[in-house]
């Protein structure tokens, strides 16, 4: 696949998601092209809006197409569904089975997966030491694919995956296997299936489960273990209920920041064809904490 273009030119891409009105995205991308003189605009493109709720994702696409966009990411629930709408993927999106970046050019829509080294970069560099031998997954959908793909690249050696759909939970387990030969992978009816000496090491979150408006947790608080380290995929809010039940039992958490933050480092380098520095972006994202409140309308 060809190597992404440097352009001159000003940036137009998007966010394609339901419910993602808040989301730290837009301002990561258009403030790292400023920093390196690029103009840039980042659109949210909300399909729970009253004026999308009905559009179908093609008819969405389409729209950014004929508006001129560079590309666009895509986040719950249309991982997996905008495959079908796309014209290539790349290695790593047809080997995990979900995209969240689509690169617009030259008439072809190119889909590529920036969650994979998101979140393994996330992982290796906010959980170092941990134990791996043996990891439950919460989630098997579009972004559960690519944290199933990016654990086993982090060493894991058994993958247990626990989702509301059995048999899409089975799926991955048999893809992640042929994919990752090195990782042994099944599925998990419920958490009571994993007691005793085969509690896991650790816990990771790819369910929306925990964002600000499907609040709640995937797995209960009584399956947590003080020797189990946490890790959310959720970053809105940052301290999800599985985080703050972790954190209050005693393990070590690993917040969605890293995830959120390092797939839009790739995704710039797809839309752009230049290299985004990570630490940068990474300031804009927690930035967001640090701005006072604005007043409604701006």
């Amino acid at each position: 696949m060809d190597q992404p273009v440097a352009t001159e030119r000003p940036m137009l891409a998007g966010l394609i998601g339901r419910g993602i009105a808040l989301s730290r995205t837009p301002r990561m991308h258009m403030e790292e092209a400023a920093a390196q003189g690029l103009g840039a605009v980042y659109r949210i493109l909300d399909m729970d809006e009253p004026a999308r709720r009905e559009l179908p994702l093609k008819a969405m696409l389409e729209s950014a197409e004929a508006c001129g966009f560079d590309g666009l990411n895509v986040t719950y629930p249309y991982k997996i569904e905008v495959i079908g709408l796309l014209d290539e993927l790349s290695d790593n999106a047809r080997a995990v089975g979900a995209v969240n970046t689509v690169v617009l050019r030259e008439g072809r829509r190119v889909g590529h997966n920036t969650d994979l080294w998101g979140f393994a970069e996330s992982f290796r560099r906010g959980l170092a030491g941990e134990a791996v031998e043996h990891v439950l997954l919460a989630g098997a959908g579009g972004a559960g694919v690519a944290v199933a793909h990016a654990l086993a690249d982090c060493g894991v050696r058994r993958l247990s995956i626990l989702d509301t759909d059995a048999a899409r939970a089975a799926q991955l387990a048999e893809q992640v296997m042929t994919n990752r030969p090195g990782t042994v992978a099944g599925a998990v009816p419920s958490t009571e299936a994993l007691s005793g000496a085969d509690r896991p090491d650790g816990i990771v979150n790819a369910t929306p489960m925990g964002m600000a408006k499907l609040p709640g947790m995937a797995v209960p608080a009584s399956f947590i273990d003080p020797a189990m380290w946490v890790a959310d995929i959720v970053y809105f809010p940052l301290e999800t209920e599985l985080l703050r039940t972790a954190r209050a039992k005693g393990c070590r958490v690993l917040p969605g920041t890293g995830m959120a933050v390092f797939q839009a480092v790739r995704a710039f380098e797809l839309f752009t064809g230049r290299p985004a520095c990570p630490d940068r972006m990474r300031a804009t994202f927690d930035a967001f904490d640090t701005r006072p409140a604005q007043p409604a309308g701006t």
